[in-house]
Parts: C-alpha cells; structure tokens; sequence
C-alpha cells in the first residue's frame, strides 16, 4: 500500500497529513528516510515515525462473490482444481470464504478477514438462515413440504425443520426455494435424496442479509454498509459480537 495510507492505518495523521511529514523527511523505510510520496510498502517493510515503530491491522474486507459450479470453495486445492481464490481481487488483507458451497452448488459466497464475524456466522448456534433456490425430479407434494418442516431424518440424523416454498412443480421437475439455519455437508441433496426427489441444479440466494440478486457467476462485488450493519446487527441480536 502506498506510504501515506500506511501512516494514516497506524493512527499517525490523515493521508494528506501523512504526506506532509514524508516529505519532511519524518519517515523511515527500512533504516532510510524516505521523502518520495507514492512509495509503496509491504508486510515485510519496516516503517518507523519520528523513531517509532509502526505496525497497521489490515482494513476489514468483505466481498460477496457468484460461485460458479465446478468451483472449488477454498484458496487451493491440491488437485489443481479451479478454486475461488482466482475469481476475486488479490489485495492486502487475505480473505477466506465464510462456510462453503458444495463443488456442483452456485450461488453467494461471503468472503472476508473478520474472523470474528465469520466465527458467528458458521456457528450452529446463532442459526443464520441461507436460502437455495433448487430444481428436483418429480412433483413436490404436500407431504414432502410437511416433512422438511419437520425435520426430518438424514443419514442417521435429524435435520433443523427447513422452510419450503414452491416456485413451480411439474411432472418431470419441480423448482423450490429452501431456507435452511443449518450448515451440514451436502445437507439439502441429501434431504431431497431422502423424499425420492434428486436435486438436479441448486444455487444459493441469500445467505442472512446478502442477497445474490443480479450479480454474475464468477463475479464479485464489495459488501454493502446497509448489508453490514444488518450483518452486525442480527450478530449483536444474537449475542455474538460484543
């Protein structure tokens, strides 16, 4: 990051401050006075003012970015396969996915370097709702409605009741959208696998306040201040950040 950006993330002035005391010559990188402004630095530099150290937090960074199918959910993978970390900005402050999303699964995907909030966000206990939109086989009927909202049993465990609305429902496939708290493996293939329904496509529109709305596949974007606050706001609600 530039030097002047640098100072004013360690609490020493503005940036336009910050330039003023570059060029006075207040300012070591290194060991060496640096006066030049639009000097870059690195998490390996060492910068020092008046003689004192200085170290910055990184900025907090939240993206929410389209996964494709066919992605991995992960910064690398030892297979070579393609992964999300090619699909957003490399920029100080590594961020890394919150939860996941199945390698055949689409949809929104929250990134960031708030560990704290990610802890909350993927903790069973705070329950935060994420939306699919899915394509089965066969016709849903009112009985397979009823037993995802009863939660019903999956591989030897039973599953937190899921909402289910139908979107439309035909003889060969059926399109719903399933609102589901929990975060299992594979949790909502293996709930329609269980009621004799397949899944075919399955892609995630929401997850708590982040909506995917008109965003591409393999697209990103930076998250909102509303969708912050409403991030922030649910955790606090939940006992979560304090």
């Amino acid at each position: 990051m530039r030097l002047q950006r640098f100072l004013a993330q360690a609490g020493i002035a503005s940036r336009r401050k910050a330039e003023v005391l570059i060029a006075a010559g207040h300012v070591t990188v290194n060991g060496a006075v640096v006066r030049r402004l639009g000097t870059s630095v690195g998490a390996a530099d060492h910068v020092e003012f008046a003689g004192k150290p200085l170290r910055v937090t990184p900025e907090k960074r939240y993206i929410v970015l389209h996964k494709p199918c066919k992605v991995m959910t992960t910064m690398r993978d030892p297979e070579g396969r393609r992964t999300v970390a090619g699909l957003i900005p490399r920029e100080p402050g590594r961020v890394v996915p919150v939860g996941r999303l199945d390698y055949d699964t689409s949809g929104v995907l929250l990134l960031t370097n708030d560990g704290e909030l990610a802890h909350v966000l993927t903790h069973p206990r705070f329950g935060v709702d994420k939306t699919y939109r899915a394509v089965v086989r066969g016709r849903i009927g009112r009985d397979d409605v009823a037993r995802f909202l009863g939660g019903m049993p999956v591989e030897g465990e039973r599953a937190a009741p899921a909402r289910l609305r139908v979107v439309r429902s035909g003889a060969e496939f059926s399109e719903l959208d399933v609102t589901v708290h929990e975060g299992r493996n594979r949790q909502i293939r293996r709930m329609f696998e269980a009621t004799a329904h397949p899944v075919v496509s399955l892609a995630r529109l929401r997850f708590g306040p982040i909506a995917l709305g008109a965003l591409p596949p393999g697209h990103w974007r930076s998250v909102t201040d509303r969708e912050l606050a409403a991030l922030r706001s649910t955790l606090h609600e939940a006992g979560g950040l304090r």
